[in-house]
């Protein structure tokens, strides 16, 4: 379905980017509107995951919904990918690396699907790990501050998102593997 719950919950994700960028430029203090960003972040994914238990919980699964909530996933992301290059939080190859490989693999699901041979390149747990570890990464940037007095996050976000542009690698380089012989097949070799 178009419109549903779960539907309707990712098109509000998607349409509040714009509003989670926006932030970044609040006449307030850099604190305040960490914070906010943060927070909006944490909200969004949460947000991901109630939609999906939702679409199952409710029976309103449908293929426009397993289409746009990747794509929601990877326009939030991409986003505050941009965000905190600007900020000088995250390094550009970092971010590129984040980008060009979601570009890339969803090329690749693209071009498996037209062939048939979408399932080769379905979400396997090496990539469902590396989004684990940009959820954590991003609202730890985001926030840039210290937690409890103890945890420094802009920190461990530099650390998580190093590690998550290797799992990006890794998992892209994962997926290619699988494709290689579909595609080898597809262009006739």
């Amino acid at each position: 379905m178009f419109f549903n719950l779960p539907t309707i919950m990712t098109w509000t994700r998607i349409l509040a980017i714009p509003l989670l960028v926006w932030v970044f430029r609040w006449p307030v203090s850099m604190e305040l509107r960490n914070l906010i960003a943060a927070c909006m972040f944490v909200v969004f994914a949460l947000t991901d995951w109630l939609d999906g238990f939702l679409a199952r919980k409710l029976n309103q699964t449908s293929a426009f919904g397993a289409f746009l909530d990747p794509v929601a996933d990877k326009f939030l992301v991409c986003a505050c990918l941009l965000v905190l290059v600007d900020l000088g939080r995250v390094d550009v190859i970092v971010a590129l690396l984040i980008i060009g490989r979601e570009i890339a693999v969803s090329a690749l699901r693209e071009w498996m699907a037209q062939i048939g041979a979408y399932k080769t390149v379905a979400v396997h747990m090496i990539g469902k790990v590396k989004t684990t570890v940009q959820m954590v990464a991003i609202p730890f940037l985001l926030f840039d501050g210290v937690v409890f007095g103890v945890i420094d996050t802009g920190y461990w976000g530099e650390i998580f998102i190093w590690i998550s542009a290797i799992l990006t690698i890794w998992s892209m380089v994962f997926y290619l593997q699988k494709a290689i012989p579909h595609i080898k097949e597809s262009v006739g070799q």
